[in-house]
């Protein structure tokens, strides 16, 4: 080889050398933007998720617990087919938007759908003295909240507030979650048997809530964090629920 195809060839590497160096550079650049991107989205995202729904059935409480909190009084509430919303300002936390998602079947589902991508936090409020009474609805309804993929993928806090505890013959927290365990694990049984006899048919994919080969329980659902507390809001008594509020916003 001449010196003058020896110094062209050297050229050739060096070109080559350069244009590799350039597409990694070009790459991690624009992984770095992509990262940056990605960041921003998410903290956005976390920052406007400021909602807390009050979820539950009829009858349960909520609007007047909601009436409580955003006006520091109790006022008559009715069976409603629509929301409540009010801002509610956390000491050194902000202000959370509060949700009174009616109860009502024809509509709940629809107005929690509404508001379920801006919910840092979840309020499932329930009579403590009726729910032998109400317990598959409870349990149906909570069901379909927690297994919601919108829930699972933003992790909010949930709080299942047994509330009316001021009645005599009410529940306890303690009680009443393990009622509604035993309740969650047969309904789990019979949506898993459900779904995945249609995922056989190459439909859908089915969803398991919870720890799979254990009987159901809240502590298995890793991908949130459910809490039990009491109230009474024909007495006032909300301090359990304005301390979560707190920790969450």
């Amino acid at each position: 080889m001449s010196k003058k195809d020896e110094t062209l060839r050297g050229v050739l590497d060096s070109d080559e050398k350069n244009a590799h160096w350039g597409t990694i550079g070009v790459a991690l650049i624009v992984g770095l933007i992509t990262l940056f991107v990605f960041i921003f989205v998410w903290r956005k995202g976390r920052v406007s998720r400021r909602g807390i729904c009050l979820v539950g059935l009829c009858e349960s409480g909520k609007t007047l617990i909601f009436s409580q909190l955003i006006y520091k009084k109790a006022v008559e509430s009715f069976t409603s087919m629509k929301e409540n919303v009010g801002v509610l300002d956390i000491a050194n936390k902000g202000a959370l938007k509060l949700i009174d998602v009616p109860g009502h079947e024809r509509v709940r589902q629809r107005f929690f759908d509404s508001y379920k991508n801006t919910a840092r936090g979840i309020v499932f409020v329930l009579d403590s003295f009726s729910l032998n009474k109400d317990i598959r609805d409870v349990a149906e309804y909570l069901y379909t909240i927690l297994s919601d993929p919108v829930v699972s993928s933003n992790r909010p806090q949930v709080l299942i507030l047994c509330n009316k505890q001021d009645h005599p013959l009410a529940k306890g927290p303690q009680v009443i979650q393990s009622v509604l365990e035993k309740e969650m694990n047969v309904l789990r049984n019979t949506q898993t048997n459900q779904l995945e006899a249609v995922a056989e048919g190459g439909n859908r994919k089915s969803f398991y809530l919870g720890q799979e080969g254990k009987n159901f329980e809240f502590a298995d659902i890793r991908s949130l964090r459910v809490e039990f507390a009491a109230s009474s809001a024909h007495t006032e008594d909300l301090e359990s629920l304005k301390k979560w509020l707190q920790s969450v916003a």
